[in-house]
């Protein structure tokens, strides 16, 4: 039964590389669709809303990478 874990673990693996940005994308599209509705705002207003806030994950993201890839002396 390991061998079926493992070709699920590789399968996630070829889509998502780093979980918490995976979680985090996830994250904030369920915020917006939830909070879009009510605060009624133009369709640009809400595509820039969504726009930023990817950015800022991305941001983030590449931020942590950088840092973990090098680390402090």
């Amino acid at each position: 039964m390991k061998w079926i874990s493992n070709i699920f673990r590789e399968i996630f693996g070829l889509f998502v590389d780093d979980g918490s940005f995976a979680l985090a994308i996830l994250i904030w599209l369920t915020v917006l669709h939830w909070a879009v509705p009510y605060l009624r705002l133009a369709p640009a207003a809400n595509a820039a809303i969504f726009f930023v806030g990817l950015a800022l994950i991305l941001a983030e993201s590449a931020l942590r990478y950088a840092r973990s890839c090098h680390p402090k002396r």
